[in-house]
């Protein structure tokens, strides 16, 4: 079996930078830099920069 590694993780949003719909949901180890990807927003239907925002 493999084993768990100790890192947590938390559950992050990725929240649309035009709108502020969160749009997106992952998990992420709680060290790191925040997160800007460029992901598919439904309601402007195109390719718009989504932010990391927690709960």
């Amino acid at each position: 079996m493999a084993k768990k590694s100790k890192e947590k993780t938390e559950i992050v949003f990725l929240v649309c930078s035009e709108t502020g719909d969160r749009n997106y949901t992952i998990k992420k180890r709680t060290k790191g830099e925040k997160l800007e990807l460029m992901k598919y927003s439904p309601r402007l239907r195109k390719h718009t920069k989504h932010t990391e925002k927690k709960k």
